[in-house]
């Protein structure tokens, strides 16, 4: 536990002096705007193999430099024919532009992303719904990714990130037709590929930034 507390120090600390740094980059007068999206998600399991989920997020821009997503994921995987895995992900992502800023008709603007996210997870036997266990978690995702953006208002956006989750993972053994699911008794890092695409669309001005 003494380690996974420093990491998240670490982590936050970093978080903290990315966001600080680049805050006040991007001096152009341009206005701030507040996004909906809705999304789909391709995720390929060190441990539960592949699955599609689906969600939705929505966008608060900083800067010309920095914008932040705020998402939720819902991704069913049948990790055999006998067993289902559901995972759920709530979170955020602060994305960092490293070359110019938010604003058409750039239509290619690439970012680095990187956040955190409260985890759930429900692993069921196919055959038996009544043989089931959840876990509650949290894990942090880093990633590359680029918006196309199609208007001025408008964004197609596609992101590859790594997500690692910080918790006790659930593990379903099957024996013939017996399965029997459990939690480890440790926390161990796996994590999974993630590869999302999304669909943006700019709904309101918050603020415009001053020369």
């Amino acid at each position: 536990m003494l380690g996974l507390n420093a990491f998240w120090m670490k982590f936050y600390l970093l978080s903290f002096i990315i966001f600080s740094q680049t805050i006040g980059f991007g001096q152009e007068k341009l206005p701030r705007w507040f996004s909906l999206g809705a999304r789909t998600t391709l995720s390929a399991f060190d441990h539960d193999g592949a699955g599609l989920g689906t969600g939705g997020q929505f966008r608060i821009q900083i800067n010309n430099r920095v914008n932040t997503d705020w998402f939720a994921d819902y991704i069913t995987i049948n990790v055999n024919d006998k067993v289902r895995s559901d995972y759920y992900h709530i979170g955020w992502s602060v994305l960092f532009y490293p070359f110019e800023g938010l604003h058409y008709p750039k239509h290619f603007q690439p970012y680095i992303l990187a956040g955190h996210c409260f985890d759930y997870n429900r692993k069921t036997a196919i055959l038996d719904p009544s043989n089931t266990k959840d876990r509650w978690g949290s894990a942090v995702q880093a990633g590359l990714g680029t918006h196309l953006n199609l208007t001025e208002r408008f964004d197609v956006s596609l992101t590859c990130q790594y997500m690692i989750h910080l918790t006790k993972e659930i593990e379903a053994e099957i024996d013939g037709n017996i399965v029997t699911i459990s939690e480890q008794k440790s926390s161990h890092l796996e994590g999974h590929l993630l590869t999302t695409l999304s669909l943006n669309y700019k709904i309101f001005k918050l603020w415009s930034q001053k020369k």
